[in-house]
């Protein structure tokens, strides 16, 4: 799918870009990908979709995500998303706070499953990407939360991405304070993980 449009710009971030057919990436995340604690142009997001200018790619990023933002809450607002930019590709980074909180893990499953099918329906590709919570949750909780991601990627489909803070979250130096959120120094670090995964994508 297409959009031609006089400024595209992010949700988050503002980027604006010129007129031209522009392939759209809709990203639906929480503070992770919400740049919380910084400037939204030194977010993960915001990095991405300057390489992505850089190379002359005509592949831009919609940045969707909410601080605090649930699967629930992402589900929600997804089918509006979809209608309003007809995305070639979503990248969903939901669940963290669904874990944190203690919901069911049943209800993040059938979130995110409800999250790629809609994603489907409208012609997008899918990327998900695992998130991970602390081990004091206990063994059960956190094994059912882990497994949940690749239970929904496997019964749909959609690409199981990489967890973008495997070499971050237990670096204190790549974290701020509250143990949760990564640091500016972190964001290219995100940003090399997800582009191993997202541009073999772009170019097919």
């Amino acid at each position: 799918m297409r959009l031609t449009f006089l400024a595209c710009f992010s949700v988050q971030s503002g980027y604006v870009c010129s007129e031209a057919q522009q392939k759209i990436i809709l990203v639906m995340g929480d503070s992770i990908s919400a740049a919380y604690g910084m400037s939204l142009q030194d977010g993960w997001v915001a990095l991405v979709n300057e390489d992505l200018k850089n190379s002359e790619s005509n592949y831009r990023i919609i940045n969707a995500s909410i601080s605090g933002e649930t699967s629930a809450g992402g589900r929600r607002r997804l089918t509006n998303l979809l209608n309003k930019y007809s995305p070639e590709m979503v990248i969903i980074e939901l669940g963290g706070n669904d874990g944190l909180r203690g919901y069911p893990i049943s209800q993040l499953e059938t979130n995110l499953i409800a999250m790629i099918q809609s994603s489907f329906s409208f012609g997008a590709r899918v990327i998900l990407l695992p998130m991970e919570i602390p081990p004091n949750y206990g063994t059960r909780y956190t094994s059912r939360f882990r497994n949940a991601f690749k239970k929904a990627s496997l019964e749909t489909g959609a690409i199981l991405g990489p967890f973008i803070l495997k070499d971050i979250a237990l670096n204190k130096s790549l974290m701020q304070s509250d143990g949760i959120h990564p640091r500016k120094s972190a964001q290219p670090i995100i940003r090399e993980a997800i582009l191993k995964t997202l541009l073999p994508l772009l170019n097919k």
